[in-house]
Formats: structure tokens, C-alpha cells, sequence
């Protein structure tokens, strides 16, 4: 006990010595301390009481037991929240030390002795007995609340005030507990209605968790008040449907018909299972205030859709609200297994205060029905509780009884008062249950057969309600009664009306920002719009971001860099990769289109190339050169982003699926490292149309390329995106001129149509002086699907090596050299969607020659898989020359990769002597060095 108390054995000299430090500096002494003495001088003293002095004199006893009191104040507010009334179907864990009298030093002998210290929860000088009630009540019931361990005294100042002013319960007038039943019977007839109606259809019932209804509509009716106009909102699919039903407003037909079964068969879509779908509306609050809720459609990855949230948000406060957080928040709703198991939450939550990433907080939901599918909470986390991720933002956390509505409902518009006012998220944790298997036809008795039947007793949270509005006379006992009766005919109405419509659900693809973009057509990539800038134009612009202010001092190694790059402008009118990549950027913004690229190291580059953002030296003030073009230029923007690739991904993603408007761009650091976000394009990159109708203009810029720099540095899988190419749903470029790609990302923004842009951008051809494009590339052309040789005369031609980036550069070197002038390379630099017809009059041009497809990656990779089947049904009749078929990507040893490069080259051109076309190879790969 003595360990559990500031004091065993104190005498009045050491607490005299303590009060002189707290008089000079109230810091320097513990928190007990602190309190205790604000305490004493507010009360003591102004009774002219004195602490007792001399050496070896004894504390009063009344003195040691304020400061116990002080400590039970700390203890309640540290640890109350592992006693709380919050599980409403399993005993809780025990703890120790508990909250008994006894644990801070007090019997029951104390319970009528007045302290000083109820001063510090408001009651002034007051019985102990008052101040353990008001502990008990604020700490200890159907709220528990972790906030202890954030840093701001006034953040933990702003929740004790709160809470401890009305003890943490609600006091709702009868007009709200009238909103908050009819929503609460909503959502239980809701559930039991599809229930009877469609008996073994999964539908991831919300029955356990109901609450979760009003107290959505609760928090949208408080953000309102406090000026938010959009909510973003992501979620799994339990309860989907119920939140889709009453909180946005889908209608009941439209839900019943897809139960039904119907679709539009004149659209060409695949779609999806209802449960995943997304949907957007205008609602309006009791208060006459318009708010729109989006919730984004969502895979059976659970927290994928996390991320995506966010960059919705930020996109919209980007476009719409001029950055303004308090006009827009996102809701994030989690289960409690996937809160504490997947990864993708700590990558969101680290974004959370990052410049390039923040929303101004978000309200995280957790629906905690206390297993995971048929996993027990002991067996799917190792913390206590399964929001403790909220900790590493220092986020606060409300544990609440999901059966008691007004505390749930209370407890949400504490979140939101608490986001506006300090733009930082906050967890709900919603003890709840489920009432049958992870869906409705399984059975959950095979694993937690004692669980289930308490659960199989247990009353509904309306039923509940019901009960406590009744015995405190708030509504007529047949209010409850005439709502279920009104609502179910309701429903029954609108399930009629489906049976007899013979139509599908309509879900506009494109309205508000999206207005003007359409579904693509196939002629839309028979060829590429016109991409190029007027010579004066594209000169003026070049020469602006290739200079640097006069006044501010950077690193020679800069200085040097852009007045190459200015040269380039004003000399040889000739311009590298990092010079066209830049271009592109910079004439769409000044075009008065948004541009925004993050990932790792962006701003400065991987490779050293790009060096988008300039460091001055002596202060490391940061100048952006694409930011400064003109004043009437759009906002350009890049963030080096967190050591993420599946969050960062994810996030961008939804900044695009936001706004069509804007050239949104993620980098991998190198492109191997894309599969740490493989979810986001499986699920949302190559099939978000097809499934939810929604298009998205990102671009991914993937480093790949052959350079003896081993398997994680070589390869950006270009296999894994061919291999999901189908129905134009994306492009996949392999470009290997700087105009090439200027051309690329200014096309992104010049079609009524917008897919997903991949890229497999170079590494060492970055400093290639081969790899460079001279002025009239920007100013007269337009990006090309395919290239043919400019080298050859087609007469002669009796090979031709189609291939497509860097490998070109290598062969290249070869025809160079003059060992055969009968072989014509062709660039595929579009190798989706395919342009056939562009090929085929390549084809018709050499129509004498063979045609061999040349890559540098293993045969059962790269893009060769991918053409060896589209081409099989052609008039093509390919060969490949390859390195073989491999598990990984690419060797580690440099001098078998010069091995295996030399007999790429050397079988291409059947030179006999492989020593010669060894030759042609070293200096590329020697330059690759520089990159890893």
C-alpha cells in the first residue's frame, strides 16, 4: 500500500521543502504535489493554517489523506477505464490495484471527512464520500475514458472539465431521446425486416452493435452545428447496409432490389455485392442545415478503404474548402479484430499530422463485437484493448457500452466538439456484440458456445432503451410500438414496389466534380489527343523553373544542376528526363490544373534527378521552383511521404477518385517496392470501374530497369499489371524518351476520360545522353503508342526487335555499331491498352521480316506473358528472346548480369562473338551503380 502513496513516514520538514519548490516553480513538484498544494492554499491558508515545520515533526494525518486524495483523483482519471460498466455480455477482466477505498489509503471511517481537493474536480472542500461518487460516476460506468497519457495540459484540462462537470452522463431533452429511439428503430426493424424477408442471404447484419445508428446521426446533426458541411465516411461491411439505409438515405427499394438480384444489363460492369457498395447524398439536419455524406465503396480487405478516406477528404479540402478543416471530416468505421491486426491502420493514423496528409482529425468508430469471425479477441491481439493503436498519435479513446444509447450518443458529440476544437482524431471503442455468425448463415455456437447463449438471451439495445424511457416516463409506453408498426409497413411497402419494379438500381457514375468526364469508348485509344505547348510558351516556362533566386544561397552542386538545366533552355534546346518530367508539371499548372505528387523521397528524387524542391544552404528554408511560375498558375505540390507504400497508395488514390481535376502522382522509391500496396491495385486501381463505376486518373511512377543492382532493385512487376489489364481499365507505358513522358501526364488531363496511368519510369537512362528529346518533341508532337526505327530503310529489314524502355537503349547500342543494318527496333511504349491497329501496319511495313519480342526480364515475367497471349490469335508470329524463367526477378552479381545481358543483345542481333556485345552493355550498367 505505502508504494500506492506520495507519503510513508513524511515528516512536515520534506513537505515544507516541497511547498517552498512549488511556490517558486509549480512544475518542479509531482502532479500529487501540484494539486495538493493549490489545494492547501486555496483552503489551509485562508484559515491561516500553517504546514507544520521542524525537524522531525509528523504531517498531520488530514494532510497525508489530501494528498491521497489527490491521488485517487489521478488514479480514477488514469485508470478508471478498466472498470467500467462497458461489456454488455462478458464479465470484465480484473485488475490490480483496484479502486477500492482501501487502494488509495482511506476506509469507510473517511467517508464523511471533508478534503480540500474536491476542489479539483469542481466540487470545492467536500466530503470524501462526494468526491468518490462523482469519480465512480464520471469514471466508471457505461464510459470509460483513455486520455491520461496525451501531452497537452490543455487538451487534458478540456476533457476533465467536461466530463467531471456533468459526470460524464447525459442529460438529453425529451425531443432528442425521441430522435435517438426512432433511429435506434430504424436500425433494429431494419435488420430484422431483411432478416425474415431474405432468409440465408448474407447481409452482415448490424444486430449487437445498433447503436452505432443514432449515434452516426447524431454526430452529423453536432458537426453540423460546429460547421462541418461533408463527411467522408468508410467502412467494412457489417452494417452497411444499415448505415447505407438510415444514415445516407439510400432507399429500402433500391437495397430490396439488389437483394433481388436485379441489374443494368445495358452497362458493361461486373459490379459488386451489395454490402460493398459506396453511395453519396445530401441530407438534411433537424436544425435545416444541409450536409454531404459520401461513404467510399469498399473491398473484403477491411481497413483498405482507410486510406482512401483521407485522401477524399484532403482532395475536397484541397478543392472545395480551401484547406479549411473544419468544413470537412472523415468517419472511419472499424471492426475491432481488423483495427488491431491490419497494418494499414498504423500507416494511416501515422499520417495524421503529416503537412502533405492531415484532415484535421478523424472520428475513428470501432464496431467491438469482441471476436473476429470465429477468433477470440485473446487470440487476435496482444493489447489490452484493441484501440490501443490510438496511442501512437496520442489519440484520446471513449470505451462505450454499446447497449447504452445516450452514453454512445453523448460520447460522440464529446469526439466532435473535440476534433473541431483541436483537429486531432479520436477513437470510439463500441462494446458490443454480434448477435449470429460472422453472416447469417453461419453459426458462430461451434466456436464460443457459452458466448452465444448469453447473447441468445440478451435484449436488444432498442429493447433496452424502451425499458429505461418508460421507467423514467420520457415517452408513452405505445410510442416504441406505434414506430416499429409504421416502420415495418414501410418497409413491406418498398419491398412490394421492388418485387414489382422491373428495373436495377441506378448509381450515377459521374456528377458533382466529375460532371465532365464520361465512360471511355474504344476508340478512345485508337490514338492520343494532342499533348504539345507552343515553342514561346514551352521556353518561357523551362526558363522560369530552371532558375534559382538571387538572394537566397543553395549548395554549388545545385547552383550547377539548374544552370545545366538552363543551358538546355537557352542553348541545345535539348532536355533530359528530369527537364520533360518537370515540363509537364509545371505547363499543367500554369494551365490552371492542380498537381500534387508524393511517395518516398519525391521531392528530391530517388536518383537524384528531380530536384523538385531546392534546400537553401545556411537555413534549410525549402524553395519550390514549380510553385513559382506565375501568380496565376494552379498550386503545385510534393510531399516526401512516411516509409509507406499501401497507406501513401491508397491515400493518393482517393485524392484522384476526389478530383478529376488535378494530376495526382505517387512514386515508389523503386518500383519493386509497389507490392507492399498490391491491395490498393487489386482492389481499387484496376477494378474500381468495373465493380463500382468509379473511374480515377492516378499516375504511378514505377523505377525499373536491369542494372545489376539484384532483385529488389530491378524489377516493378510489369507482369502483375498486364496480367490485370482488361476492358481499358488502365494504361501501362514504358516510355523511353523525356518527351515521351511529358506527353503522358499532360494526356492524363486533356480527355473527357480518366484510367489509372502506369509507368515504369527509368534509373541509370536518367543521365543517358541518348535518352533526351530535343525541343520540337514538346512543341509538335503528341505522345506515341508505337515507335518506329527512323535508322532503317524497311527494305532491307528481315528482323525486327519489338521491345519496350530500357532494353531499347542496349540494342540501340547494337544497330549503333553497324553489325547488321537488316534489323529495325520498334517501341511498344503503350503495352496497354494495346494499339493493334498500329501494330499491325508495323507489321504490314515489314512484312518479309520475323518478328522477335526482346526483353531484359526473365521469360515468365515482364511483358512478354502478356503479349505471347493477346498476339496468339494475330497474324504475329513472335518469338522471344529473353533471360529464363525465374523465381526471382533478377540476379544479385553483377557480372552475371552483364552474362546475362550480353546474350540478350548478342542472340537479338545473332552476333556470333558474345565479347562484342559485352562491350555495348558495360558502360549502362556501370552508370546503374550510382542508383541503389
Amino acid at each position: 500500500m505505502d508504494s500506492l502513496s506520495y507519503l510513508s513516514n513524511a515528516d512536515s520538514a520534506y513537505i515544507d521543502s516541497l511547498y517552498q519548490s512549488y511556490k517558486s516553480d509549480p512544475q518542479s513538484v509531482d502532479f500529487g504535489w501540484q494539486k495538493f498544494f493549490e489545494g492547501f492554499d486555496f483552503g489551509q491558508q485562508s484559515e491561516g493554517k500553517n504546514i507544520p515545520t521542524g525537524k522531525g515533526a509528523s504531517a498531520p494525518e488530514h494532510v497525508l489523506k489530501e494528498i491521497n486524495v489527490l491521488n485517487m483523483i489521478n488514479g480514477y482519471r488514469q485508470r478508471g477505464h478498466l472498470f467500467t460498466k462497458t461489456n454488455p455480455v462478458r464479465e470484465r477482466r480484473k485488475y490490480f490495484p483496484g479502486k477500492e477505498l482501501e487502494t488509495f489509503g482511506f476506509s469507510k471511517d473517511d467517508l464523511d471527512t471533508i478534503f480540500n481537493a474536491g476542489i479539483e474536480v469542481g466540487l470545492g472542500p467536500a466530503t470524501l464520500r462526494d468526491i468518490y461518487q462523482l469519480l465512480e460516476d464520471t469514471y466508471s460506468q457505461s464510459i470509460g475514458v483513455e486520455y491520461r497519457y496525451m501531452r497537452n495540459p490543455l487538451k487534458l484540462k478540456w476533457f476533465e472539465e467536461r466530463m467531471e462537470s456533468c459526470r460524464n452522463t447525459p442529460n438529453f431533452d425529451v425531443e432528442k431521446k425521441k430522435r435517438i429511439l426512432l433511429k435506434l428503430n430504424q436500425a433494429v426493424a431494419f435488420e430484422n425486416f431483411l432478416g425474415t424477408k431474405f432468409l440465408g442471404q448474407k447481409r452482415f447484419s448490424l444486430e449487437g452493435a445498433e447503436s452505432l445508428i443514432p449515434a452516426l446521426d447524431s454526430v452529423i446533426e453536432k458537426g453540423a452545428e460546429l460547421g462541418i458541411q461533408e463527411f467522408v465516411l468508410g467502412m467494412a461491411h457489417r452494417g452497411r447496409l444499415n448505415v447505407l439505409a438510415n444514415i445516407m438515405g439510400k432507399t429500402y427499394k433500391d437495397i430490396f432490389s439488389e437483394f433481388e438480384g436485379k441489374y443494368n444489363k445495358d452497362l458493361p460492369f461486373g459490379g459488386d455485392v451489395k454490402y460493398h457498395l459506396g453511395f453519396s447524398t445530401d441530407v438534411e439536419t433537424s436544425s435545416n442545415q444541409k450536409v454531404h455524406l459520401s461513404l467510399c465503396p469498399n473491398p473484403s480487405h477491411l481497413e483498405t478503404v482507410d486510406a482512401v478516406v483521407e485522401g477524399i477528404t484532403r482532395s475536397k479540402m484541397d478543392m472545395k474548402y480551401g484547406g479549411d478543416y473544419k468544413k470537412i471530416a472523415p468517419i472511419l468505421l472499424h471492426g475491432d479484430a481488423s483495427v488491431a491486426g491490419q497494418g494499414i491502420v498504423y500507416e494511416v493514423l501515422q499520417m495524421a499530422k503529416l503537412d502533405g496528409y492531415k484532415t484535421g482529425g478523424t472520428i475513428h468508430l470501432v464496431i467491438n463485437n469482441q471476436i473476429g469471425f470465429t477468433t477470440n479477441y485473446k487470440d487476435a491481439r496482444s493489447s489490452t484493448y484493441c484501440t490501443d493503436i490510438a496511442k501512437v498519435t496520442l489519440s484520446p479513446v471513449f470505451h462505450v457500452n454499446g447497449d447504452d444509447v445516450e452514453a454512445l450518443v453523448y460520447a460522440i458529440n464529446m469526439a466532435m466538439e473535440y476534433r473541431q476544437r483541436f483537429h486531432n482524431d479520436v477513437f470510439i471503442d463500441i462494446l458490443c456484440y454480434r448477435r449470429y455468425g460472422h453472416n447469417e448463415s453461419d453459426e458462430p455456437r461451434f466456436t464460443q458456445p457459452l458466448l452465444y447463449k448469453t447473447i441468445e438471451k440478451h435484449p436488444n439495445p432498442r429493447e433496452i432503451y424502451v425499458e429505461k424511457l418508460l421507467s423514467s416516463g420520457a415517452v408513452d409506453v405505445n410510442l416504441a410500438k406505434q414506430m416499429e408498426k409504421e416502420f415495418r409497413d414501410l418497409l413491406q411497402e418498398r419491398l412490394n414496389e421492388s418485387k414489382e419494379d422491373k428495373g436495377a438500381p441506378s448509381n450515377p457514375a459521374f456528377s458533382g466534380a466529375w460532371t465532365e468526364v464520361r465512360f471511355s469508348k474504344p476508340e478512345d485509344f485508337a490514338s492520343s489527343p494532342a499533348t504539345a505547348i507552343d515553342e514561346k510558351t514551352f521556353l518561357k516556362i523551362a526558363k522560369k523553373i530552371a532558375q534559382l533566386p538571387t538572394d537566397k544561397v543553395f549548395l554549388s552542386k545545385i547552383d550547377r544542376l539548374f544552370k545545366e538545366r538552363l543551358k538546355m533552355v537557352e542553348e541545345t534546346k535539348t532536355f533530359d528526363w528530369a527537364m520533360g518530367e518537370l515540363m509537364a508539371y509545371a505547363s499543367i499548372a500554369e494551365e490552371g490544373k492542380r498537381v500534387r505528387i508524393s511517395g518516398q523521397d519525391v521531392e528530391r528524387g530517388t536518383f537524384s534527378h528531380r530536384h523538385a524542391v531546392v534546400v537553401v544552404e545556411d537555413s534549410e528554408e525549402e524553395y519550390i521552383p514549380l510553385a513559382n511560375i506565375s501568380e496565376t498558375q494552379a498550386p503545385f505540390e510534393i510531399f516526401n511521404s512516411h516509409l509507406s507504400e499501401y497507406g501513401v497508395l491508397g491515400f493518393e488514390y482517393g485524392y484522384a477518385m476526389a478530383n478529376p481535376n488535378a494530376l495526382t502522382v505517387w512514386e515508389a522509391q523503386f518500383g519493386d517496392f509497389f507490392n507492399g500496396a498490391q491491395i490498393v491495385i487489386d482492389q481499387y486501381i484496376s477494378a474500381a470501374e468495373t465493380k463500382w463505376q468509379r473511374a480515377n486518373g492516378l499516375v504511378m511512377l514505377l523505377p525499373h530497369g536491369f542494372e545489376g543492382q539484384g532483385p529488389e532493385h530491378s524489377s516493378a512487376r510489369v507482369e502483375r499489371f498486364l496480367e490485370l489489364c482488361a476492358e481499358f481499365n488502365m494504361q501501362v507505358i514504358n516510355c523511353t524518351t523525356p518527351a515521351q513522358f511529358f506527353h503522358a501526364l499532360r494526356r492524363q488531363l486533356k480527355r473527357q476520360i480518366r484510367k489509372p496511368l502506369i509507368v515504369f519510369t527509368p534509373k541509370s537512362l536518367l543521365r543517358s545522353p541518348k535518352c533526351v528529346s530535343p525541343l520540337k518533341d514538346f512543341t509538335e508532337n503528341k505522345f506515341q503508342e508505337v515507335i518506329d526505327d527512323p535508322n532503317i530503310k524497311a527494305a532491307k529489314v528481315k528482323r525486327v526487335l519489338l521491345c519496350t524502355g530500357k532494353i531499347y537503349y542496349d540494342l540501340l547500342e547494337a544497330q549503333e555499331q553497324g553489325i547488321r543494318d537488316d534489323v529495325a527496333i520498334v517501341r511498344l511504349e503503350q503495352m496497354y491498352p494495346t494499339p493493334f491497329e498500329q501494330l499491325e501496319k508495323i507489321r504490314e511495313k515489314y512484312k518479309k521480316a520475323e518478328f522477335v519480342w526482346v526483353q531484359e526480364e526473365p521469360e515468365n515475367m515482364g511483358a512478354w506473358p502478356f503479349i505471347s497471349r493477346i498476339f496468339r490469335k494475330s497474324k504475329f508470329d513472335f518469338d522471344v528472346i529473353a533471360r529464363k524463367a525465374s523465381s526471382s526477378p533478377a540476379t544479385g552479381f553483377a557480372k552475371q548480369h552483364i552474362a546475362e545481358q550480353t546474350a540478350i543483345v548478342a542472340k537479338a542481333f545473332e552476333i556470333k562473338n558474345v565479347e562484342d556485345a559485352k562491350e555495348l552493355i558495360i558502360e549502362t550498367t556501370a552508370k546503374a551503380k550510382k542508383f541503389d
